[in-house]
């Protein structure tokens, strides 16, 4: 199952080499909604845009007052995989056409253990592919509050929403409130039949249970099937978000400063997708 990357994941196909996959449809799967209103984007304010450096976007997630969410293949260079500058990582809380409702830098980071950011990344990378930012000041409004975790991963079968930045809707987030979980893999990766594209590296995955959005996944990277139809890949998170905030909360990381994975590698040949 050839894969392509969202961001800087170095993954063996790029999405500019090759034309774009339709993506995997399942019935009753939604089209994709853009949140360029108020009204519309109401309660996916936690959403954000995540810029790195001058020329590269993400998406995260605000999941406590000062923590987001994201994949950790977005925190890397694309020429030279070594890791961003932390100071040149900036959190754009719901934006939306020129405008946020909070905009913060990044103070710490941490990266899951086991992710490497290589040539040639594997499937299996993708199950690791997760990374928490400490912001360098809080975010407190009303109106803007952190997406709680699930506090189990999603069944094969199960509907799921995806908000996300993207290609070509860079200035407004967009939502598709149902998709499918196609597979649930042993090797801790989700197959999903959501609709992404660059910039959508990052993106929160809902389970909608009881009208509350609970973040389930994160995007990684899209894989392409042999009849060209693309399908979402995240990770079960099986309480690993709360392991990298205990990383950020350790007395000896606060010492440290920036923490990493310790076994996170270099990349070579990687593609990221250019802000506007």
């Amino acid at each position: 199952m050839p894969i392509r990357p969202l961001a800087a994941l170095a993954l063996a196909l790029s999405l500019a080499l090759s034309p774009a996959a339709a993506p995997a449809q399942m019935p009753g799967d939604s089209r994709l909604q853009l949140l360029e209103t108020g009204d519309a984007g109401r309660g996916w304010l936690a959403v954000g845009r995540l810029n790195v450096g001058e020329n590269t976007f993400c998406t995260a997630t605000l999941i406590a007052p000062d923590r987001v969410l994201t994949a950790a293949h977005c925190l890397f260079e694309a020429s030279s995989g070594r890791r961003v500058n932390t100071g040149d990582i900036e959190f754009l809380a719901g934006w939306r056409i020129g405008r946020a409702e909070a905009i913060r830098g990044v103070r710490r980071v941490a990266i899951a253990p086991g992710f490497r950011m290589r040539s040639g990344q594997a499937l299996s990378q993708v199950a690791n592919d997760l990374a928490v930012l400490e912001l360098d000041r809080p975010i407190r409004l009303t109106g803007l509050q952190p997406l709680p975790l699930a506090s189990g991963s999603p069944a094969a079968g199960s509907a799921v929403a995806v908000v996300s930045y993207a290609r070509d809707r860079a200035e407004a987030p967009s939502l598709q409130d149902r998709c499918t979980v196609m597979d649930r893999r042993r090797d801790g990766v989700l197959v999903m039949s959501c609709s992404i594209d660059f910039g959508a590296s990052g993106a929160p995955v809902f389970s909608l249970d009881g009208g509350v959005p609970r973040v389930v996944s994160v995007i990684s990277a899209m894989a392409e099937t042999a009849n060209g139809h693309s399908m979402a890949l995240g990770m079960r998170l099986d309480g690993r978000v709360a392991a990298l905030m205990d990383m950020l909360d350790s007395p000896a990381v606060q010492r440290l400063g920036p923490v990493a994975a310790p076994d996170s590698a270099g990349a070579r040949g990687s593609a990221r997708f250019v802000r506007p």
